[in-house]
């Protein structure tokens, strides 16, 4: 497993320009995927090579009146409850306040590591400034600079040493299909049907997703353990963002998952959580299949699917290459194709492909149509293999591969999953030095 880091603080202290600053460090961290409320953001980390999500929470105001910092507020202890690792950002040109108290108490109680970031330190004399933070009570502090990053480096080898340790999967454990979605897309209904009609269901079994139940699924010849992030115990206050803490449980349930079904509503159509769900799948480089749930209630024209169709491709592109089931829980029209369609996701997800017959297919389609050249030298590509990942990578080897661009990059994907199947599993491609 990866496991979840929150970036948590008091408003204007730097936590969003942190996030940012790490993003910007390409060695440090991936991507990232804005949040639908305010000053929220869901990244995919890599630090050192250790792996993790990013969560960054809006300002932390204790007793405020303000109904958007009551949000926050909730937020923010949400991510506390739900992350492995806690930075706590504060502000070394103000000093300790009575909030960052606040906030410590809160994230004392939490007994979880907790990191503190004092931020804006950008020279010698304040770093002196910053000896006051350890009245926190919080231990050790790290001096940084969210504008310049200076000082993230060693707080992030500290944070990955704080992760829970790296299990590796057991060869012989079953793929882990999890059920992911906004709320009232039909999760419940969905797990329900499959489950309600099933006798050959072995056990439920405590799963490694927190709070979750892992439910080990035998029919029709398939078998896997379905992770239902619809029934996590709620807890008294996930009642009063439910859409934060549906991410929340689906950023967890996703690192630990093989395929990723993302189940919409189609009475509403992909909507901005939706996207950020499907995102937060393909950056942990999962197999996605999107099951469009209450598909009995849309009124149908000739046309209806195809468009339907049409306007969540464009919504997931570039990534497009990914099934789409159109379904109800309800009448359990489509369930069992939903499941059969993951099967084939998980079979695309974990596909080897021997190296002379990659080599025979693509090398003539890429003399066909080589990289353009770029200050007038030719790019000449004559090798290329998959790399022994867990998902599909693919290394080509070629004499300036620093002058080839992302479009020929996308063209060289493109025929990859043109002539092998790798619908609903993100790629990479790499180009190397020959």
């Amino acid at each position: 497993m990866s496991g979840i880091v929150a970036i948590v603080g008091r408003p204007n202290v730097g936590k969003s320009t942190l996030f940012n600053r790490l993003i910007q460090r390409r060695e440090a961290i991936v991507d990232s995927i804005s949040g639908v409320t305010r000053d929220r953001h869901y990244g995919k980390a890599d630090w050192n090579g250790r792996e993790f999500s990013l969560i960054d929470t809006g300002g932390y105001v204790v007793g405020s009146d303000d109904i958007f910092e009551q949000e926050i507020d909730k937020q923010v202890e949400l991510a506390i409850d739900e992350a492995d690792v806690l930075i706590f950002v504060v502000d070394v040109e103000v000093g300790v306040t009575g909030m960052d108290e606040d906030v410590a108490k809160l994230l004392r109680q939490a007994e979880k590591p907790v990191f503190v970031a004092v931020n804006k330190v950008d020279d010698a004399t304040r770093e002196a400034n910053a000896v006051e933070f350890y009245a926190l009570g919080l231990g050790e502090y790290y001096t940084i600079s969210s504008i310049n990053g200076s000082g993230s480096g060693e707080l992030l080898d500290a944070v990955v040493e704080a992760l829970p340790e790296f299990v590796e999967k057991e060869e012989d454990e079953l793929p882990r299909f999890a059920v992911v979605g906004r709320p009232n897309a039909g999760k419940s209904s969905f797990i329900n049907a499959l489950i309600g009609e099933d006798r050959y269901i072995v056990t439920d079994i405590a799963g490694t997703t927190r709070d979750s139940i892992d439910t080990r699924y035998n029919r029709f010849g398939f078998e896997f353990n379905l992770v239902d992030t619809a029934g996590i115990r709620r807890k008294a206050k996930v009642k009063e963002d439910l859409e934060f803490y549906s991410v929340m449980r689906s950023v967890r349930a996703i690192e630990h998952a093989d395929v990723c079904l993302v189940v919409i509503d189609a009475t509403r159509g992909f909507e901005g959580q939706d996207s950020n769900i499907f995102w937060l799948a393909e950056r942990n480089k999962k197999g996605v299949v999107i099951l469009v749930n209450k598909w009995d209630l849309v009124e149908k024209e000739t046309n209806t699917i195809r468009d339907f169709e049409r306007k969540i491709r464009k919504e997931i592109e570039p990534f497009t290459d990914v099934p789409i089931v159109f379904m109800s829980a309800l009448t359990k029209q489509r369930i069992y194709k939903a499941i059969e369609t993951a099967v084939e996701v998980y079979n695309n997800r974990s596909k080897k492909i021997s190296t002379s017959k990659l080599n025979n297919t693509m090398l003539p389609l890429i003399e066909k149509t080589p990289p353009p050249a770029a200050k007038g030298k030719y790019v000449k590509i004559k090798y290329c293999t998959q790399l022994p990942t867990p998902t599909p990578q693919f290394a080509f080897f070629a004499n300036l591969p620093q002058y080839i661009k992302d479009p020929y990059r996308r063209f060289v994907e493109n025929k990859l999953r043109e002539n092998f199947d790798f619908n609903g599993v993100p790629i990479q491609v790499y180009f190397r030095k020959k």
